[in-house]
């Protein structure tokens, strides 16, 4: 079962959280080999999407999701969902984390 959680881009600027990975002991998981791939659509079947860069730090078990500031520019103010799915070599896929995003207004251009 994915993790719960809800974010919060501020437009037009840079965006990165991170997520540790952990089984149920509380270790680390090694996550060589993984990759991993994330979007925002307004709702489920929405054709439109925007997606997250996905970086993994295999050793220490880091997801770090993120968006630029130019593509958070991009994206209107708003509720949108998300989530970030990882791969392992097996070609299994999981879901790693899903929730809400709530872009908010920027004023400075």
């Amino acid at each position: 079962m994915a993790l719960k959680a809800n974010i919060v881009i501020d437009q037009g600027t840079s965006f990165s959280t991170s997520i540790d990975v952990t089984d149920e002991d509380g270790n680390i998981v090694n996550l060589t080999g993984f990759t991993g791939a994330a979007q925002m659509r307004k709702h489920y079947t929405s054709t439109a999407q925007t997606a997250f860069t996905v970086s993994i730090s295999a050793g220490t078990g880091e997801v770090t999701l993120a968006m630029t500031a130019n593509v958070t520019n991009n994206v209107a103010p708003g509720r949108y969902m998300y989530d970030c799915e990882l791969t392992d070599t097996a070609g299994t896929v999981s879901r790693l984390v899903e929730g809400i995003v709530t872009v908010t207004p920027g004023v400075t251009r």
